[in-house]
């Protein structure tokens, strides 16, 4: 199971979460998060995958800071549509695309249609005002019903008392999780015990 650690700026942070074993980190260019990082940290993870998250972002500064930073995975978090994912392909090859679709019933699982054979993985997240980051969940149970080939992502609220209800939930396409807000002591900044003891409990 992929473990995602998204809002991350800090080097030192950086590097005491990545000594903990997870995939994928996560570095938020949005200039209304909380977590938006504006300059390259002095250390980037050597051993986990780079994320950047962008927000209806123009696809050259996507570009851009897919060079400067190294990216391995966009994610995408606003209103894209299968175009503007096109031409992201264009201008960073070989880069894996993930989209984000907030979830608050069946029917918003049915924008994940335009995706499929575009992306190669979705993140399902928490339908709220603020553009992730949020600390709430929404109701997993809705994801019964997604039943399409593009793995997903299971975000949005995800805290330190949620290891068992992970390991309960099952559905065939989810490939990971995402952890955020929830283990933060500040902004941008995690708790390295915190998420050493969720991960320890994990069973899946």
């Amino acid at each position: 199971m992929i473990i995602k650690v998204c809002g991350m700026r800090d080097a030192d942070n950086i590097r005491a979460v990545e000594s903990l074993g997870v995939d994928w980190m996560g570095f938020i260019f949005y200039a209304k998060s909380p977590r938006n990082v504006e300059a390259l940290p002095s250390y980037m993870p050597q051993d986990v995958k780079r994320v950047g998250v962008f927000v209806d972002e123009d696809p050259l500064t996507v570009s851009l800071r897919v060079k400067q930073f190294g990216l391995d995975i966009v994610q995408l978090h606003g209103n894209e549509d299968p175009r503007y994912i096109g031409r992201i392909r264009a201008l960073c090859p070989g880069i894996t695309v993930v989209k984000a679709l907030s979830i608050a019933s069946d029917k918003d699982l049915d924008k994940a249609k335009a995706y499929f054979g575009m992306v190669e993985y979705f993140l399902f997240d928490t339908k709220a005002k603020l553009v992730g980051g949020n600390g709430v969940q929404f109701d997993w149970s809705i994801l019964n019903s997604y039943r399409g080939t593009v793995p997903f992502i299971l975000s949005g609220g995800i805290g330190p008392e949620d290891a068992e209800r992970i390991n309960a939930f099952n559905h065939p396409m989810m490939a990971g999780i995402d952890l955020n807000s929830r283990f933060e002591t500040s902004p941008a900044v995690k708790d390295p015990d915190a998420l050493h003891t969720f991960l320890s409990q994990l069973s899946i």
